[in-house]
């Protein structure tokens, strides 16, 4: 039995009980009752291998409920069968502003990030049963720092707040440092050139592995990559591995967050085209995720690509929830805040929303996660500085959230609009943990995927 070590295989099993309850299937009693069990004597069933094993292979025989209200397909052409009326393919940019539009989504993507990384653990887990939204503001406002305007500062003022990331402190930053919804646009990069737009996910897992150090991985994609190399002999190029069994076989994490802050990448250099970008998300997706962790990913692929065109936040929203099923979790969830947001007053009203109905997910999965976004494009009103601080505000998985609303804004204004304090201290630089991109601007990084979005533009 196989697991990748993020967590103890008790722990798997229990989000994996969450996970196939959320999927439609009804769970048997007994089996819940046997995971309860399990747990009353935590240390010393952390680490049963067998117990769990025999578990999870129960859980993986469920089948879903005749009764379950969401269609949600993981093939590429079933997608498209479920998807709404949408645009396609947008206006196409000249080579000025195009630059600058890619030097403002990369320089957006690392200022989010940057802005939301030293809060992450505290906005995913709260402290003492209070939810993470509430504890960032807490901190916040015992330094007299709140609404959110700038980086955080680490300064101790006695409450028993840590917060942690240094580098990425407001006294202390002058670079983007390592992070994953980093290092995975830098992977698209590298795919992109190396192989081009007809590029698969075997493509994107041999790249991970020539890249990425497997101790900067998370959740899915931990387990994904392991699956993938231990069914893959090292000289062999393999074709009976399938993303079912890499997205699936002991990862409960496939409807979380991984896949969507992969999105970026292919949303630039498929600037203007979203059917494309989410295309390319839906291969970078398809090994290391199932449904709405898929759909994540290309909804922000689309999302992202329209901004380079559109800067309408609720027309990009539309443009994304146009290459997703509609009958799925995460676009019946984002038609809801669509609509819950018109009589919503302020982010923050609008987040008690959606804490009070999404609230039970984990603090890293894919919908409610989305869900903050979207609010924060909405009510930043095309604002920059504003949707990103929201985004921040808004908790769970705040360096993701960051991230994907600073590209969004930053495809949409282009650096030369990007009049924010959180620009500067960057100094155009990312350090990241990517094998070949040790240290690089974000202009050089504009520059490449310009040249790759020519390849792409030529083909399409």
């Amino acid at each position: 039995m196989t697991f990748a070590g993020w967590d103890t295989p008790l722990e798997l099993v229990k989000y994996e009980l969450t996970q196939r309850r959320y999927e439609g299937v009804v769970v048997p009693k007994d089996l819940s009752d046997q995971v309860a069990k399990l747990a009353k004597k935590k240390e010393k069933n952390d680490m049963n291998f067998e117990a769990v094993g025999a578990i999870y292979d129960s859980l993986s025989k469920l089948k879903v409920s005749s009764s379950f209200r969401y269609d949600q397909p993981n093939n590429l052409a079933e997608i498209r069968k479920t998807r709404p009326k949408g645009p396609r393919q947008l206006a196409t940019l000249d080579t000025q502003e195009l630059f600058n539009k890619l030097h403002g989504a990369w320089t957006g993507r690392a200022a989010g990030c940057a802005l939301g990384k030293p809060v992450e653990g505290m906005g995913i887990n709260g402290k003492d049963g209070v939810i993470g939204r509430k504890i960032i503001r807490s901190y916040l406002e015992n330094r007299n720092h709140w609404p959110l305007d700038h980086y955080f500062s680490g300064k101790d003022v006695g409450d028993q707040l840590k917060i942690h990331c240094p580098k990425s402190h407001r006294e202390n930053i002058t670079y983007m440092e390592p992070d994953d919804d980093i290092h995975y646009t830098l992977i698209a990069l590298k795919i992109l050139e190396e192989y081009g737009p007809d590029f698969t996910w075997r493509h994107v897992a041999h790249t991970w592995n020539q890249c990425l150090p497997y101790n900067v991985i998370c959740t899915a994609e931990t387990q994904a990559i392991l699956n993938y190399n231990n069914a893959v002999p090292r000289k062999a190029k393999s074709n009976w591995v399938t993303p079912e069994y890499t997205s699936s076989y002991r990862n409960p994490y496939r409807e979380w967050i991984g896949a969507q802050i992969r999105a970026d990448g292919w949303g630039y250099a498929c600037a203007g085209n979203p059917e494309l970008a989410a295309e390319f998300a839906y291969r970078d997706a398809c090994w290391t995720h199932r449904a709405n962790g898929i759909y994540g990913e290309m909804m922000f692929a689309a999302i992202i690509a329209a901004a380079f065109v559109e800067s309408n936040p609720r027309e990009l929203i539309n443009i994304g929830l146009s290459e997703i099923p509609k009958t799925s979790r995460l676009a019946r969830a984002t038609e809801a805040v669509l609509d819950k947001a018109r009589n919503l007053k302020d982010f923050h009203s609008y987040m008690d929303w959606v804490e009070a109905n999404f609230g039970e997910l984990s603090g890293v999965h894919t919908v409610n996660n989305a869900l903050v976004v979207i609010g924060a494009m909405i009510y930043g009103d095309k604002d920059f500085h504003k949707s990103v601080c929201l985004s921040v505000e808004g908790g769970w998985d705040t360096d993701c959230n960051g991230a994907t609303c600073g590209s969004i804004l930053g495809a949409s204004k282009g650096h030369s609009e990007l009049d924010s304090s959180l620009v500067l201290p960057l100094n155009d630089t990312i350090k990241p943990s990517v094998i070949g991109f040790q240290k690089i601007t974000m202009t050089e990084l504009a520059r490449r995927m310009q040249e790759v979005q020519k390849t792409i533009s030529a083909r399409s």
